[in-house]
């Protein structure tokens, strides 16, 4: 384990930690000043569940909702497009087609 922060909440609500810095699988990172094991890779910007989140629950960054989990996610779990639908308009999903249709 390295000393280093590799995780930080942007806001006191937040629901889930950004990496600041790329986590391998197996690493131990301080979530809440408790230790979690990264179940897989985790790259620099995405999230983790900062504590067990629900399929149905909103995602907060910023004290802010950003989207809904579509399956659960257990703390120090990868939160990203696998299990989160973006609550913004379709045209800011990456899985818009460069024609402007989102399916």
């Amino acid at each position: 384990m390295t000393d280093r922060v590799r995780v930080i909440a942007l806001h006191p609500t937040d629901n889930v930690v950004i990496c600041v810095a790329p986590i391998d699988a197996g690493e131990q990172v301080e979530i809440d000043g408790a230790p979690v094991i990264a179940a897989g890779a985790v790259g620099l910007g995405h999230k983790l569940a900062r504590r067990d989140l629900a399929s149905g629950d909103k995602v907060m960054r910023y004290g802010i909702p950003i989207g809904t989990m579509t399956s659960p996610a257990a703390r120090g779990e990868h939160v990203h497009r696998h299990n989160l639908r973006s609550d913004y308009i379709p045209s800011h999903e990456r899985d818009v087609l460069r024609d402007g249709d989102p399916t």
